[in-house]
């Protein structure tokens, strides 16, 4: 059973809030972006500690934010530790409950998926990785994720056709669960 379950939609409405008030030109802008490092983080090559991971999401060591209240810092902490581990859980043990915390947008009364962040929180957690370079299958696996979540990908994906463009976002989800997989697999057979 999983234990704690994902956080709820006033939780993650509670740290949107918090995180754009602090948000800089470094920082991560909302939970869809935290959660797409998050994950990277989760399924990388080693581990990455809680206060490095903090420090990656206001942009580096010297970047903490302003808290407003010492119950304000210590909420943040609490809500991201569950949402880490419920991201662990899903994907070491449900995998097919994984789901990435994408963004949505509503125009003209139609909801849109939003990616973006999501992919460019998680290129920034695969640079936590620190492997150089990375191994071309992996580099083919990140694809449709870097492919939303890198600047220099931009014009490649405007050239995109509606259809390969909602197919790009289909295909997200997999490649972080290809990753995490590609990750486990390394690092039992490093074990054996």
């Amino acid at each position: 059973m999983m234990n704690q379950g994902p956080l709820t939609e006033e939780e993650i409405e509670w740290l949107d809030e918090v995180l754009l008030r602090h948000a800089t030109e470094r920082s991560i802008m909302d939970v869809a972006e935290m959660d797409g490092m998050l994950t990277a983080i989760l399924s990388g090559p080693k581990e990455v500690g809680p206060e490095a991971t903090f420090a990656a999401f206001w942009g580096g060591e010297g970047d903490q934010p302003l808290w407003e209240s010492e119950d304000e810092l210590k909420k943040f902490v609490e809500l991201t530790f569950k949402h880490v581990n419920d991201i662990a859980e899903r994907l070491s043990g449900y995998p097919e409950q994984y789901e990435p915390l994408f963004g949505t947008s509503i125009v003209e009364e139609q909801e849109f998926t939003i990616v973006e962040e999501w992919c460019f929180g998680y290129m920034r957690g695969v640079m936590l990785w620190d492997v150089e370079p990375l191994p071309e299958e992996l580099l083919a696996m990140l694809k449709p994720i870097a492919l939303h979540g890198l600047e220099e990908k931009f014009d490649e994906l405007d050239a995109l056709s509606h259809e390969v463009f909602i197919d790009s976002i289909e295909e997200i989800k997999p490649a972080a669960l290809s990753v995490f997989a590609y990750w486990q697999n390394k690092q039992h057979s490093n074990l054996h």
